[in-house]
């Protein structure tokens, strides 16, 4: 199994769930609103740097996370839209 951590511009969070949800994926927790720094740019939610991320956390089997990349890189270029994918290995969920 994998751990998924999947970063998104939040005005794109929608849109991850909609892919999540055609991929089957139906469980996942979202921490809305993050600050940051990072290749995408200043997110703070203030005046000077309005914009904010979102953060999806799923598990998912090992055979789902290609199919759910390719399925997010596809959305990503076809609408100019950046999102980031972490995965690391999960040995037991509980």
């Amino acid at each position: 199994m994998k751990l998924l951590m999947i970063i998104v511009e939040s005005h794109c969070r929608e849109e991850l769930e909609v892919l999540l949800q055609h991929k089957g994926i139906t469980g996942y927790s979202e921490i809305p609103n993050a600050h940051g720094v990072g290749a995408s740019g200043v997110r703070m939610g203030s005046s000077a740097h309005p914009e904010t991320s979102s953060i999806f956390f799923t598990v998912v089997e090992e055979d789902q996370v290609a199919g759910l990349k390719e399925t997010i890189c596809s959305f990503c270029d076809a609408s100019d839209k950046k999102m980031r994918m972490i995965q690391w290995g999960v040995e037991e969920v509980a």
